[in-house]
């Protein structure tokens, strides 16, 4: 059998790895029989030399079947599927699309992350609800699908371990933006799954990872072949991240936005992602013939009130008291009755007369992420309360001196250079300046990457 140094030098020096080769390599991570030394050379040798197809897919194979793959009832087959999104501002899909979903009749197992660094993580979202446990074992899962048809929840200790490790150390040896890892990373905890159909937000702009589509494009395309490739039905959408997704930031006051979308109201952007991702889904799993009547059926959904019943369920399914999600759930609830409010409003005014041109959803993420809204580790607190309203929107004209922003803070107060920083999220402009666009930019169907 090959050495694990041979097997770096191999890649260091630019050549394919075998399947046997790579599979040696994710037992060893997985059992530990590697030195950590040995784990990170290897990933910074994948980040320089790069990977082929074949390679992607071996590795994306082996990390999966590392840990326990979930099972499903036969009954189920064509109705398991899920989508993952690279992370943006403000971005709540999750929480309005799940439950969609499970109203349209299919079954998501939706395995969700953490915030880290800007970008809102889904369980810090759903955490901000009291007794909402994100933490389910593969039995509960399987009962809360069985029962509800959706579930928001954390990755099992048994889902995926080649993960756990080779994440943590993509993230010591700066090695995060490898094209191969990433996929490995994404579409392995998918395909552990075992799904019917996945959907990819692969998102783009100054407040993404990629700030270019270009660049964008390829890490899409190569997910959509990797997935496919593992035998699940696999489609993506390039999205534009520049300003918020809808009018709010911060975990609680995205729950808040999200329930208020479930009851019909929310704002088209959001809306948009989410029956562009679902109707993906229902057009891959044969459920419709065409993306429009996809759109139409998550729309009606949502706008009906089929969704919203599921997320009551899925609430009093993972933890929260019948009350309590109720309450939630009710047509004129006072949201912070239930949901914790922070000490302190402040409103921001606007500089001068103008349109609104943009507001930076990036910067504004950084301020919050500072005030408390984010993590800066992995395992660090998150205080749900901070977080931003948007009282205006774009191309909405606007005097000097009305109010655009509503800050939510706790002690101590924000300082003057944030609060400045906060005002250069603002950009107006006359109205010529101003154009409104949709979100997506393009779809990537599974036949697209053949």
């Amino acid at each position: 059998m090959t050495s694990i140094p041979d097997l770096i030098k191999k890649k260091r020096d630019g050549g394919a790895l075998s399947d046997e080769e790579i599979k040696t390599f994710v037992h060893a991570v997985t059992n530990r029989t590697i030195e950590e030394c040995q784990t990170g050379a290897m990933l910074m040798a994948i980040w320089q030399k790069g990977m082929v197809q074949e390679e992607v897919e071996t590795l994306t194979r082996a990390m999966m079947s590392s840990g326990e793959v979930m099972s499903w009832p036969k009954e189920w087959a064509g109705l398991v599927v899920d989508k993952h999104s690279t992370g943006g501002v403000g971005d709540k899909v999750s929480l309005v699309l799940a439950p969609a979903l499970a109203a349209c009749g299919f079954k998501v197992p939706m395995i969700s992350g953490r915030g880290l660094a800007h970008t809102g993580g889904t369980l810090d979202k759903l955490e901000s609800i009291p007794g909402f446990k994100v933490h389910q074992s593969a039995a509960q899962i399987l009962e809360i699908l069985r029962s509800v048809g959706c579930c928001i929840v954390g990755q099992t200790e048994k889902l995926v371990p080649a993960d756990r490790v080779l994440y943590a150390l993509r993230d010591m040896t700066s090695t995060v933006d490898s094209l191969p890892l990433i996929a490995g990373s994404i579409v392995s905890k998918k395909g552990a799954e075992s799904l019917s159909a996945l959907v990819l937000d692969v998102k783009f702009g100054r407040a993404a990872l990629y700030k270019d589509l270009q660049s964008a494009k390829e890490l899409a395309q190569l997910l959509v072949r990797v997935g496919n490739g593992l035998g699940v039905p696999t489609a993506a959408i390039l999205s534009r991240m520049d300003a918020t997704i809808g009018g709010c930031v911060g975990n609680s006051l995205e729950v808040i936005e999200s329930l208020e979308t479930l009851k019909g109201n929310g704002p088209d952007d959001l809306m948009e992602l989410v029956t562009t991702l679902g109707s993906l889904l229902l057009k891959m799993t044969g459920s419709v013939s065409d993306l429009s009547e996809g759109r139409r059926r998550i729309s009606e959904a949502v706008i009906g009130g089929a969704a919203l019943s599921k997320f009551q369920a899925m609430m009093e399914a993972q933890g929260v008291a019948n009350e309590t999600a109720r309450s939630l759930c009710s047509a004129h609830t006072d949201y912070h009755s239930v949901l914790r409010k922070s000490e302190h409003q402040m409103e921001l005014k606007t500089p001068a007369d103008g349109f609104v041109v943009d507001v930076g959803g990036l910067t504004l993420a950084e301020v919050l992420h500072k005030l408390g809204a984010g993590r800066s580790k992995a395992r660090g607190p998150v205080n749900h309360s901070v977080g931003a309203e948007l009282l205006v929107s774009l191309g909405q004209r606007v005097r000097k001196g009305e109010s655009w922003l509503r800050l939510h803070y706790e002690d101590p107060a924000p300082s003057p250079d944030q609060i400045h920083g906060l005002q250069s999220a603002l950009t107006l402009g006359t109205r010529e300046n101003t154009q409104t666009r949709t979100l997506v930019e393009e779809v990537l169907l599974p036949s697209d990457t053949v």
